[in-house]
């Protein structure tokens, strides 16, 4: 049986959660495929190197184009091209028009809530009104869709009517890559490359209202103007004049000091930035799934998380839950982990141990399984 795997934008240089998403599974891919053969689609790109060709899975390197011509039209013609039987696609959308099953990865559906904060950026709200165009219409084409969390799989399946065995819910992983037994002397070399303080908090954001940065900002300047914090937050790939427009909202213009920016940490040495870190912080409004959270937990860092969304259910026991509307909780929370340390270290092992329960071989292997369950069960009606 011959699959195609789209990923579009595996091969840019700054991949974030989804491209990490669909890298992972295809590495993985291998070990399951004996009764497939994987074709994976993705537009040319700066980093080939992330993805080597293996035994049983090919990688085809597609024409560049804008996002939607390059998935409506020059996706389809590939899968004809390479007499693919089913395709699946890795990251909420799709083509209209194909000839062969569908299964779409729907990691969200935040772009169909009007009530949501509309992203910042002209990219942000581009690929938010072309998905809230395209999704529901693909959808209704798919034979299966996956999603990342039971939270999600609610929302999709209220948010469409759908059956309840239309999604299926299959977690991601966290890559081996993270671990708290690092190489000393190159956690040293990458200290010095980012110029990282000896004691620091990270975190994670961007200009989506989603990653909460005015939140975590303010609890901040809360703990600063009352002298209990002596550390900087770090954050990579951020916006200085986004966070600066921020820093005024709040009347914080000086905490532009306390903050150490960092350019885009690649995800290969994403590692070494988090083990030197002495908190986590991940207090978003909503996430489909949060995999930043078990990457910190795997290099033994205590993180603080949001007790909204998918966040209590893939962090279980093992992370501080804040409100995240409310910049008071986050603050209690970051001056309560670091002067505890018996705290510290009861988080620190509950989060080794809840990050090893999410594999990305597992993640492959369900999701093989549910390649065989949609060829075998085409006939069958799967939805409403």
């Amino acid at each position: 049986m011959r699959i195609g795997i789209e990923a579009q934008r595996l091969f840019r240089k700054k991949k974030h959660g989804m491209d990490i998403v669909a890298l992972e599974l295809i590495k993985n891919l291998h070990v399951f495929n004996a009764e497939f053969e994987f074709i994976t689609f993705v537009k040319k790109g700066e980093d080939a190197a992330c993805l080597s060709e293996v035994k049983g899975i090919k990688v085809v390197e597609l024409p560049n184009a804008p996002y939607p011509i390059w998935e409506q039209f020059i996706l389809p013609w590939a899968v004809r091209k390479y007499k693919v039987q089913l395709l699946h696609c890795t990251s909420n959308t799709a083509p209209l028009f194909l000839s062969v099953p569908l299964v779409v990865t729907l990691h969200d559906i935040i772009y169909l809530d009007k009530s949501s904060k509309s992203s910042s950026s002209f990219y942000q709200k581009f690929g938010n009104y072309y998905r809230a165009w395209l999704v529901p219409k693909i959808v209704k084409k798919a034979a299966k869709l996956i999603t990342v969390s039971a939270f999600e799989k609610k929302n999709i399946e209220s948010f469409f009517n759908f059956k309840e065995n239309f999604v299926q819910v299959i977690y991601n992983g966290v890559g081996s890559h993270f671990n708290r037994n690092l190489d000393v002397k190159k956690l040293q070399e990458f200290k010095l490359k980012y110029l990282l303080p000896d004691e620091f908090i990270f975190f994670i954001g961007n200009t989506d209202p989603k990653k909460n940065v005015e939140g975590v900002l303010h609890a901040i300047h809360i703990l600063k103007k009352e002298g209990k914090l002596s550390l900087k937050l770090v954050m990579p790939d951020i916006n200085r004049d986004y966070i600066q427009s921020i820093l005024v909202k709040l009347n914080a213009e000086n905490l532009i000091n306390d903050l150490h920016i960092l350019p885009y940490v690649p995800n290969n040495e994403l590692p070494y930035v988090l083990s030197l870190a002495k908190l986590f912080l991940y207090p978003s409004i909503r996430e489909s799934f949060g995999i930043p959270m078990l990457e910190a937990m795997k290099c033994g860092v205590p993180v603080i998380a949001s007790d909204t969304s998918s966040m209590p259910e893939v962090a279980g026991d093992a992370a501080i839950f804040v409100n995240p509307f409310q910049a008071e909780s986050i603050a209690i929370a970051i001056k309560s982990s670091l002067e505890n340390e018996n705290q510290r270290m009861e988080f620190i092992q509950k989060g080794l141990k809840r990050a090893e329960q999410f594999t990305w071989s597992n993640n492959a292997l369900q999701t093989t399984q549910l390649y065989k369950l949609v060829m075998s069960n085409l006939k069958k009606p799967l939805m409403n």
